[in-house]
């Protein structure tokens, strides 16, 4: 057949569906997740599940003040992850988040996209986010997208925690 003779595809024809390979979309219709990624809960809402390859802890609190150490990389597949748990750890109690990025070697656009996500949702109830620990690259990002001017970034947790010394970024 040629193109003139081919003949004309029917009015609302719709084009071949496309499927995800790995099943993931398909384990989010039936309401599991697929590992690392939030579930919904008993409730409905959604909870966040573990994140894998990304530990997120509260090592120390004080009066208003969370530190979460966090260790791995934060990029696409635990970008979500970060930010739930950042959220839930100021949802408990803590006003301040120092968040103590010394173990992590690699942080991406999604990464930042998490930070700034869980800065919004903090900082609409009163809260904010300090950074400590980061590394020079990662530093240089900070300051490439203006992200310094966002959050304060502190040498180290304890420079964070007695809120003085100079910033690494400034505001």
């Amino acid at each position: 057949m040629t193109e003139e003779t081919r003949p004309a595809r029917r009015p609302g024809r719709r084009a071949p569906e496309i499927r995800c390979r790995t099943g993931a979309g398909q384990a989010a219709a039936r309401g599991s997740a697929a590992p690392g990624t939030a579930a919904l809960d008993g409730t409905g809402a959604w909870a966040p599940g573990p994140v894998a390859g990304l530990a997120i802890e509260v090592a120390e609190r004080r009066p208003g003040t969370a530190v979460v150490t966090v260790t791995g990389e934060i990029d696409l597949h635990t970008a979500d992850g970060l930010r739930a748990r950042l959220v839930k750890a100021h949802a408990a109690g803590a006003r301040r988040l120092v968040l103590d990025f010394a173990a992590v070697p690699f942080c991406d656009a999604a990464g930042l996209g998490a930070l700034v996500g869980a800065h919004n949702e903090i900082s609409a109830t009163g809260g904010e986010i300090v950074l400590a620990g980061v590394r020079p690259a990662q530093l240089r990002l900070l300051r490439i997208t203006g992200l310094h001017r966002l959050f304060t970034v502190h040498a180290d947790v304890a420079d964070a925690l007695a809120g003085q010394g100079s910033p690494t970024g400034s505001r």
